[in-house]
């Protein structure tokens, strides 16, 4: 099965450049946070570090996704892969040259990515036009399987580079990965269509606001954005910023721990990604709640024991539950959204995805002042739980039952 995706060359390069790009980002994104901590001890500071990777999207997510569906897609692909290596670059050199601030990092972390508001939707709307449907399911896991795959790396690379040249190499390795990956994007053979539109920033914003209408008349493709939105809110924080502040509590070697808890959610998103398409060829929005019922259960468990080797219990669990919500989510959107409109989706799903970031980044940073890390962690995973046994009910008992009680029906 696998085996048969993998020897298309232009569904191999797809992957490779995935992969690579994916190794560089995690190790960036992790360096970061060291680093803002470091320069600061401010877990506020931390915080909004993590914000500034949000907020590009709330800028210019929506435009990116435009752009994805207007411009030739593997062109925009190399020229913003290769647009982040000089930038990635700079860090490396002011920290050796001792001017390295948190004010730079904050700088440096919103250009790329508002890059990404640019790459990210045209690199997902390509694998739709070089898979049919049916590949689609499997293509999407292997994607998925390699890029959590050098998650596993990670650790290892991280625990190296922590204790031989330093967190600020993470940078540099980044910086090459974005070279690899635009080499492989270069070698995919794809056939761009060109959109008879009129480019201009009012086609711009006709653009943003034919798909929005789109989406208000498909009910699956809304319901899926307003669940997602909500469900990501009560994560984020305590999966991406919670963790690190738990661990720095409780271990003088947080940062290497931190690293290994991304490996271990790894492993366990390859092999439940190795088995997921032999029982499943068709993703719906019950699988979706399913995913999201484990993956809050697990942030639940691990909030609710809170030691560390609990965190490595409830990030195995997390790491059967989100990805099972976020394939589902992809395959959905690839599916139910028309070719032309491809990029519009996945860059509307990612402003979603980073305004909920934002709120949760900006309202825990607050909350986590006055309540507990662990309150914070058992509250987020139970809300998550609740909700996707509710929606679970719903969508399983004909919501015309339910009408009488809500003055709205939301999920109609």
């Amino acid at each position: 099965m696998y085996k048969k995706l993998w020897k298309n060359k232009n569904i191999r390069y797809y992957l490779l450049a995935g992969g690579v790009s994916r190794l560089g980002d995690v190790l960036s994104g992790m360096a970061f946070l060291f680093l803002a901590y470091d320069l600061t001890g401010s877990n506020l500071h931390t915080t909004g570090m993590a914000m500034a990777e949000t907020l590009p999207y709330l800028l210019f997510g929506l435009i990116g996704g435009v752009m994805a569906d207007w411009l030739p897609k593997k062109k925009l692909l190399v020229y913003l892969d290769l647009a982040r290596i000089p930038l990635i670059f700079s860090i490396v050199c002011l920290y050796y040259m001792d001017v390295l601030s948190y004010f730079y990092l904050l700088m440096v972390s919103f250009l790329i990515q508002s890059i990404g508001c640019f790459f990210n939707p045209t690199h997902r709307s390509v694998l739709p036009s070089i898979t049919t449907e049916k590949e689609r399911t499997n293509a999407n896991s292997l994607y998925d399987t390699l890029t959590r795959g050098v998650t596993v790396l990670s650790p290892f690379i991280t625990v190296w580079l922590l204790h031989t040249l330093g967190a600020i190499h993470f940078f540099t390795l980044d910086a090459i990965t974005y070279g690899i990956s635009a080499l492989f994007i270069y070698r995919i053979q794809l056939k761009d269509s060109k959109p008879i539109v009129k480019k201009s920033i009012k086609g711009v914003y006709r653009s943003i606001l034919e798909f929005a209408s789109w989406v208000k008349a498909h009910a699956t493709v809304r319901q899926l954005f307003l669940l997602t939105f909500v469900i990501v809110f009560f994560n984020t924080w305590v999966w991406e910023v919670g963790l690190l502040l738990a661990l720095s509590e409780m271990s003088l070697q947080s940062e290497e721990l931190y690293s290994i808890l991304q490996g271990v959610f790894g492993g366990v998103v390859i092999l439940r990604n190795i088995v997921l398409p032999y029982f499943i060829k068709r993703m719906t929005l019950h699988i979706y709640l399913i995913g999201s019922l484990i993956w809050g259960t697990g942030i639940t468990y691990y909030g609710l024991l809170y030691d560390i080797k609990h965190f490595f219990i409830g990030c195995a669990i997390v790491g059967i539950g989100l990805p099972i919500a976020g394939l589902t989510r992809v395959y959905l959107l690839q599916t139910l959204v028309p070719e032309e409109k491809m990029g519009r989706a996945f860059s509307s799903n990612a402003v979603l995805l980073y305004f909920s970031n934002t709120l949760s980044l900006g309202l825990y940073g607050i909350l986590v002042m006055f309540i507990s890390i662990q309150h914070l962690m058992i509250g987020s995973g139970l809300l998550i739980v609740m909700l996707s046994i509710g929606v679970l009910l719903i969508k399983t008992v004909n919501p015309a039952k339910f009408c009488w009680r809500l003055p709205i029906n939301f999920l109609k």
